[in-house]
């Protein structure tokens, strides 16, 4: 057989061709680069003299951005292994043949992952967007020129070096005769010569993506200031995490970036999600930046510390990812500003933000806490710059890319700044830190960090390394961090209750758990109360919906150790785990003398019901599942009941029956128990396109949408299954590939947008028109000309209405405009320049262009102009 097909690893496969040059890397999740270089797909080679690396050609995108909470498609890494680790964009270099770094997949992802990876190489790209990001106007000057320094001097689109094959409904060649066909979503048929196979993208049941290495496992102390190093490597090394530190201050923990695998990462350090309290970001590179997602799987919004421009930097770079606006994000997250050049308190602890140079935004960040005889300090210096590279880019010519004295002098100031613990970036190259620029460096400290290759015996000399899980102890703790955190959730889960009351729970002994052992098993009787205070603690049930994590704070056993029933559940440790055992006879007095008994025999069925579903099973504490059943109801519907939209917005969940999800008159999706609809209530506030229809008797749980939406973790879910939901009903079935069908669901209600929309899918079927028959250059350059002209004119009508309404949301949804306009201007523009564009890719560009917009932010200020209209009459 001339096609080799290999599984790599969970959702990412090998698909080669031998007479060929086309090797596809199928599937591209964090860290896929370390994953190949592990396995040999990746290696050295030599050729006329030159060595350099073989690896893929092209990449194969998921259809779907997220799998499982996590990227599915993060391209940066694999594309610049194409690039420069080959050589194929190196002048002068065997591979460089002419034939671009492919990446093939449907239109939407194809486009957000050009849009990622240009933000990935330049950050902001303007002055302009610079100065909205907090620089004054003369610095926004200088940085650029320094990014067009790093740039070569222009910033290029990534289509000028990566070529696009776009994949939907039909057969189409990749290259070489090379075919590949969707057979469904995420599954594709690769074809060569008369062989095929079949490479499937989804994670199957229980499935993650996997991280390239193995990192054992950490027992960690609570002290007052430490840090624990959580990385060495950079982006290329298969065997360590990238760059990275875990900051520990007064018990509490902190992460300095959040690389690819975070959670695998946290799992080995014995640290629970939900025990994170915020994140400080060096810059959003990925290999500093990629886990950022996984952090947003806890039940509260993730503390993120930044410099504005680093901030503003890596949400552009996210929102690319993802497909949202940037504003989305502001649900995930509690933003923090750091001011480059001062120390900024945060809760005591202490951070100085100082300028790096660096293609993309980027700060090294310094920490200190006071203690006897004074401050203690940590720097972390991640993606800084070798002075020579820097002092080869000064530059008299104030209109020239490069950098001024003043700011070569700045900089090599800033690095030589000492502190008691040091690490260093010393990658070498064009963006990265030299060791020898450090020799004299009288830090207490040095570590050596970000690079893939041994350290040589002069740079040993200089610094030292720090092996994963590491900690270096800078202030000790005095306290028990533990047991005041077992006091602190006691008293936020029974606030009414006296404290000498609690003092009996809190008298329980403090246990730890190795592992992979079991904290207790189904089908015995639990005899204590079981506090989860550290680590992390997996869920098993007979059936598989039972199957996920348990938060920090969780309580295991209550309802058994009060009832003395049999657990229908098995808890086991999946890291080092701390816990408080509160004894059986003490926990069943306590919640019987404080009238407890019955609320937690009530709430516990409706809360493991809720844990069984895939929106609330994952880190989600007992108080915030406790504020969900408040929110809830139960209702039961008979045969062929229709969902009245227009009441209560709510999330439903299904608890007994089927309910169908219809669409122009079709089922589309078919959902029975622990499923759930009514999605788009939580995320934008508006009803769904899709009517829902019980089939057959059908009990629901309905929960508050505005409840639910406060929840991190269960808001992330429910956008992926969005987004997933809309591609499978909307951009991938509506008619064929030749004509855009216009449905009554796009209807917002207000008479003139809605004409105006059915205008521009008139205009949109005009270009598909021209584009079927092949009707030259010049008929379908005028076709998409008059599109886009006539898009800017109801978007500039769209923005008068919403000012005229005062539109609280006018701002962003300005921005959605924006964007859209800049994306239908670079397809235009590739027709203008010749560049053939399929019936396939424009049909879904244009919805998932067009209609997400319509179905998210359009409907929501419909409904405020109609509920402003009622209130006014």
């Amino acid at each position: 057989m001339s096609i080799r097909k290999v599984k790599i690893a969970n959702g990412m496969y090998w698909v080669e061709i031998p007479d060929t040059e086309l090797r596809i890397l199928c599937g591209s999740p964090e860290d896929s680069v370390k994953h190949l270089i592990r396995q040999g797909f990746i290696h050295e080679v030599e050729e006329n003299g030159v060595t350099f690396e073989s690896g893929p050609t092209a990449i194969l995108l998921s259809d779907v951005s997220t799998q499982d909470g996590s990227f599915a498609n993060v391209s940066e890494f694999p594309v610049l292994q194409m690039l420069y680790r080959q050589g194929m964009i190196i002048p002068g270099h065997p591979n460089n043949t002419g034939v671009h770094p492919l990446l093939i997949g449907s239109e939407s992802q194809v486009r957000t992952q050009m849009d990622y990876i240009f933000r990935g190489n330049y950050g902001l790209i303007s002055e302009e967007e610079l100065f909205e990001a907090g620089v004054g106007i003369e610095r926004a000057r200088e940085l650029m020129r320094l990014k067009l320094k790093f740039a070569f001097g222009e910033i290029k689109s990534p289509r000028d070096f990566l070529d696009a094959c776009i994949v939907e409904g039909e057969k189409i060649e990749i290259r070489d005769n090379v075919y590949i066909h969707r057979i469904r979503s995420n599954v594709f048929e690769i074809s060569h010569n008369g062989e095929s196979v079949e490479v499937d993208l989804n994670l199957g049941p229980g499935e993650s993506y996997e991280p390239p290495y193995h990192l054992g496992y950490h027992a960690l102390n609570r002290e007052y200031f430490a840090v624990i190093h959580s990385g060495d490597g950079d982006g290329w090394d298969c065997n360590r995490p990238s760059m990275a530190s875990i900051l520990m201050y007064q018990g509490l923990i902190y992460l300095i970036d959040a690389g690819p695998n975070i959670g695998n990462t946290l799992m080995s350090l014995g640290i629970n999600i939900s025990e994170v309290a915020g994140v400080f970001l060096t810059h959003a590179h990925d290999d500093h930046f990629a886990g950022i997602t996984t952090l947003m799987r806890a039940d509260r919004p993730l503390k993120f510390y930044s410099t504005l421009p680093v901030r503003a930097s890596a949400m552009k770079k996210l929102s690319a990812l993802m497909g949202v606006h940037e504003s989305e994000f502001n649900n995930f997250m509690n933003f923090h500003t750091l001011i480059e050049g001062q120390w900024n308190d945060i809760v005591g602890l202490e951070v100085m933000p100082i300028f790096s140079p660096h293609p993309v935004e980027n700060t090294c960040l310094i920490f200190r806490s006071i203690a006897e005889g004074g401050y203690k300090t940590y720097a972390h210096m991640a993606d800084i710059v070798s002075l020579s590279v820097l002092k080869n880019m000064i530059t008299d010519d104030d209109n020239a890319p490069g950098i001024s004295q003043a700011m070569y002098d700045d900089v090599k100031a800033s690095y030589q700044r000492t502190a008691d613990i040091k690490k260093i970036d010393v990658g070498g190259g064009l963006i990265h830190g030299e060791a020898t620029d450090f020799a004299q460096d009288p830090s207490e400290k040095i570590i050596l960090a970000h690079r893939a290759t041994p350290l040589t015996p002069s740079e040993r000399k200089i610094g030292a390394g720090a092996p994963f899980g590491i900690m270096d102890v800078l202030i000790e703790g005095q306290q028990d961090y533990i047991y005041k955190k077992a006091a602190r959730l006691l008293k936020m889960y029974f606030p009414d209750i006296a404290p000498y009351t609690l003092q009996s729970l809190l008298n329980g002994p403090i246990v730890k758990y190795n592992p992979e052992s079991f904290l207790c098993k189904e089908g015995t009787v639990c005899d204590r109360a079981i506090i989860l205070l550290s680590g992390q603690v997996e869920r098993l049930g007979s059936d598989t919906a039972t199957h996920a994590q348990m938060p920090s704070g969780a309580i295991i056993g209550e309802l058994s150790a009060i009832e003395g029933t049999p657990l229908r559940e098995t808890f086991r440790a999946i890291s080092f785990v701390t816990t408080l055992h509160i004894p059986a006879a003490p926990f069943k007095k306590f919640a019987q003398s404080q009238s407890l008994t019955a609320d937690i025999q009530a709430r516990v069925p409706l809360r493991d019901f809720l844990q069984k579903t895939c929106v609330f099973n994952d880190n989600m504490t007992r108080s915030v599942l406790l504020k969900l059943i408040e929110a809830s109801k139960t209702v039961h519907l008979n045969d062929g009941h229709n969902i009245d939209w227009e009441g209560e917005q709510c999330l439903y969940l299904i608890q007994e029956g089927q309910v169908d999800l219809v669409l122009n008159g079709q089922v589309k999706e078919e959902l029975s128990r622990f499923n759930f609809f009514g999605e788009t209530f939580v995320l934008f506030g508006v009803h769904p396109v899709y009517h829902a229809v019980a089939r057959g008797d059908v009990v629901l749980l309905k929960i508050n949408a505005a409840q639910v939406a406060k929840v991190p973790v269960a808001r992330w879910k429910l956008l992926e299954n969005y987004q997933r939901r809309v591609n499978k009903m909307v951009i991938n079935s509506l008619g064929s590939y030749h004509t855009l069908e216009w449905l009554d669901e796009f209807l917002i209600g207000i008479p003139d947008m809605d004409d105006q929309h059915k205008k521009l899918f008139q205009l949109a079927n005009g270009v598909l028109k021209c584009l079927n028959t092949n009707a030259g250059r010049p008929a379908i350059t005028q076709a998409m000309d008059t599109l886009l002209e006539s898009s800017k004119q109801h978007f500039a009508l769209e923005e008068e209405l919403l000012n005229e309404e005062i539109y609280p949301d006018l701002e962003a949804h300005s921005g959605f405009h924006t964007k859209l306009i800049s994306e239908i201007e670079e397809i235009a523009s590739r027709l203008n320049k010749g560049k053939t564009i399929s019936c396939q890719e424009f049909h879904n560009f244009f919805l998932s262009w067009i209609v997400f917009h319509i179905l998210n932010e359009d409907r929501k200020y419909a409904k405020f102009i109609e509920e402003s209209s009622d209130f006014l009459i």
